[in-house]
């Protein structure tokens, strides 16, 4: 909290181009407040949003964290000698998250705007113990979860979202937006994405075991696509000016590219092009750079060209 206080005045609004600070309000919590200060903190976070929502604003709510929130309802709870449920919890945790979460929404207001309030709720489970009550309740209200991983912010890969644990029920909702906005075969290309990163998943334990070179050819092409889908596409710099930012038609761009790549790497596979051969190519080196140029087209196209070639050149070689 202390945090967001001393950096949001220096943070500049894109749209408006005053301090971010002028549009954000904030309701700190601390730990040596009273508990029922902290259950209303969360009430109070939701009602300052649905009055903003009213006049026609989109509000964006992080509330962080719910599982304190429920710790301060089991407390309450206790104190007037209610029946525990699961873990010593409220037996109506479940509806009281779900009442929390269902005030999230687009409503159409009273002069005919439109306004929305969209709740993050940041869960942190003790011990990181996802079958605990606040964390499994949260689970089946919500449709998107991100699953925030440890290992992958020790790497440095950033945002560490593990994108196997992750999910969203949003997809079928969504299939005809990406087809009429984005392109036909961006949930095609998504599905592919998600294919590679599951191999990848299931052939790292051999890695470990026995190493890369021990794996058939063609999958260790699969783990270099893999890679490439991670940090070029997965992993993304907050403080840049240009990757802080990435719309669908960058993200499309960017995955066709490397859809590109390894389908170009799997003809040469089958052609006898060794992994070693495939990995040096110059063009697959520079398409991460991509992602900081604000026009990208033309660089990819020529990267896109170059790597066409380059590959042309180890299939005659072979």
């Amino acid at each position: 909290m202390t945090e967001v206080l001393t950096e949001f005045p220096h943070l500049e609004d894109p749209k408006s181009g005053k301090p971010l600070m002028e549009r954000t309000v904030l309701i700190a919590n601390t730990s040596n407040m009273p508990v029922a200060a902290r259950e209303a903190s969360v009430y109070t976070g939701i009602t300052i949003a649905e009055y903003f929502r009213d006049m026609g604003y989109d509000v964006s709510l992080m509330a962080d964290s719910t599982s304190r929130w429920a710790e301060a309802m089991r407390e309450i709870s206790s104190r007037l000698e209610e029946m525990p449920g699961e873990e010593g919890y409220p037996a109506y945790l479940a509806a009281r998250l779900s009442e929390f979460y269902e005030r999230a929404g687009l409503v159409e207001t009273l002069n005919g705007a439109s306004g929305s309030v969209s709740v993050i709720g940041a869960v942190s489970p003790p011990g990181g113990d996802f079958s605990e009550p606040v964390t499994q309740n949260t689970l089946r209200i919500v449709k998107v979860f991100w699953a925030l991983d440890a290992k992958l912010s020790q790497r440095r890969h950033f945002p560490a979202i593990n994108w196997l644990n992750s999910y969203s029920l949003y997809l079928e909702a969504l299939h005809d937006y990406y087809d009429k906005e984005v392109s036909p075969e961006w949930n095609k290309l998504r599905s592919w994405a998600m294919e590679i990163l599951q191999k990848e998943a299931e052939l790292q334990e051999i890695v470990q075991l026995v190493g890369s070179d021990a794996l058939p050819e063609s999958e260790q092409v699969t783990i270099e696509v893999a890679r490439m889908i991670r940090e070029i596409f997965l992993q993304q710099n907050a403080y840049d000016a240009v990757d802080t930012f990435c719309d669908m038609t960058k993200q499309y761009d960017m995955m066709k590219a490397i859809k590109l790549f390894a389908e170009l790497a799997y003809a040469a596979q089958l052609a006898g092009v060794s992994p070693t051969q495939i990995n040096g190519i110059k063009a697959k080196n520079e398409l991460p750079q991509i992602k900081f140029i604000k026009d990208y087209k033309p660089e990819l196209v020529k990267i896109e060209k170059q790597m066409d070639t380059e590959f042309n050149t180890l299939r005659s070689a072979a």
